[in-house]
């Protein structure tokens, strides 16, 4: 029995630079307690949720069983990993009315009443993800990881006498501190595996070499020197990704360089492309998750009454416009195309996470992703029948491939609660929950 064992806190350092090591076999020796916990619990300490915008066409969304089994087509970029995801139907947000894209944004994660002023006397309610960072992210390097798509540079009021900071923040410490979120790669890449000096030093310290791995090739070597050929592998991968993220993102930066009309709606230096910029950003989570970096992560794909045009996928009009479809089949359609683009960049994801090795199982296996809406039919701004998707393993035991639909609506506070309780955060209740989920889980408890 090897007994060599490495902290799981183990980094690689150099100049300007910290990078965090996946779990690896000797971060847990066999014959350990240590080891006899991970076999049990599987690691059960990671939560993303993933906000998409304006609602849904639910005649290409929603199950016509209580199963899987036949994917209606917007749900069918799940198909490969439909056994780890459950489809909840009928839930709602009743805080979120009078109905406005501000509180569809500002409710999601907080199920709380937003104060209706256009002024900085702004108030919502703490946010489940950073409930979940006080519980259980202390211990990694980033309490939690706030991103979005778009550049957030709107001030005043926004929608209907809300000021712009409830569209513009998913994620609230309190219920008067609005967290920004970073659409940036580069700023996302730097605050995930950079460590001390100011940004110049750190620009200065890259120019000599060309790749943030190559200031710590002597910190590879010495740590592969003390593991298997299991977890060199390992570790060989995770720098691999690393180092295809930050190609990535240094195409991008030289090919924003060459472009004389930039989008002003994008920050500077991001890929032009949509999809590519959403995977980017995906793969930034995974490589926090992957080397604990954090374990709460909130997204917003896309913006509340974004104008964001679709070319790729048939779309080319504005996407606010279009959720204002008066029942016109034409647009509902292109509302579901919408929906099935979206959706194919969380299924892509999913896939990716779940290709990832950790522990016993992989990275899907050990995590909680809840992917959805604060608005239900955009047009009439309700917030009734969200759309909503769970995935993820949940340490075995969430029991996916499912459609749970109620006859009635449902606070979607009761999934927030359930989701807080299943990874450790011991509250009886939260906003204007009424219960837990007791069918999204099979009885396990952590």
């Amino acid at each position: 029995m090897r007994k060599l064992s490495i902290s799981r806190r183990t980094m690689l350092r150099g100049t300007g630079t910290a990078i965090s090591l996946p779990l690896l076999d000797a971060m847990v020796p066999a014959m350990t307690a240590l080891a006899d916990t991970v076999a049990a619990d599987n690691h059960l300490k990671r939560i993303g949720y993933i906000y998409v915008p304006m609602g849904f066409n639910p005649a290409h969304w929603t199950p016509t069983d209580d199963t899987l089994e036949q994917l209606p087509s917007s749900l069918e970029p799940l198909q490969a990993i439909k056994d780890q995801v459950t489809v909840i139907t009928n839930t709602d947000l009743k805080n979120a009315y009078p109905g406005s894209h501000a509180t569809s944004n500002s409710t999601f994660l907080s199920a709380a009443r937003a104060k209706q002023t256009e002024s900085s006397d702004y108030r919502s309610g703490t946010t489940v993800d950073q409930i979940a960072a006080r519980h259980i992210g202390q211990d990694s390097q980033l309490p939690s990881l706030e991103l979005s798509m778009d550049l957030l540079s709107t001030v005043g009021q926004c929608d209907n006498g809300y000021a712009c900071v409830y569209q513009n923040s998913l994620s609230w410490s309190s219920p008067t501190a609005p967290l920004p979120s970073e659409a940036h790669p580069r700023i996302v890449f730097e605050s995930l595996f950079g460590e001390g000096g100011t940004p110049e030093q750190r620009r200065i310290a890259l120019q000599k070499r060309s790749s943030l791995l190559d200031l710590v090739t002597g910190e590879i070597k010495r740590i592969k020197q003390r593991v298997g050929p299991g977890d060199r592998n390992k570790i060989d991968g995770y720098l691999d990704s690393i180092r295809e993220v930050e190609r990535r993102i240094q195409n991008a930066e030289r090919n924003a360089a060459d472009n004389p009309l930039p989008d002003l709606d994008r920050p500077v230096g991001v890929p032009t492309d949509y999809a590519e910029h959403a995977a980017l950003m995906f793969e930034l989570q995974l490589l926090a998750f992957q080397g604990d970096i954090t374990r709460v992560v909130s997204f917003q794909l896309a913006r509340e009454a974004s104008t964001r045009t679709y070319p790729e996928i048939g779309v080319p009009e504005p996407h606010h416009p279009i959720t204002h479809h008066g029942k016109d089949p034409e647009k509902l359609e292109k509302v579901a195309k919408i929906n099935r683009f979206h959706l194919s960049l969380f299924a892509d994801f999913l896939k990716r996470m779940q290709e990832t090795p950790e522990g016993n199982g992989n990275l899907l296996d050990h995590s909680l992703y809840m992917y959805g809406s604060g608005m239900g039919d955009p047009d009439k701004h309700d917030h009734t029948n969200l759309p909503l998707v769970i995935a993820g393993g949940a340490a075995g035991q969430m029991r996916g491939g499912r459609h749970i639909q109620y006859d009635d609506p449902m606070p979607l506070s009761n999934v927030h609660l359930t989701l807080l309780n299943k990874i450790g955060v011991p509250l009886e209740s939260f906003a204007d929950s009424t219960g837990t989920i007791d069918e999204l889980f099979d009885p396990v408890t952590l």
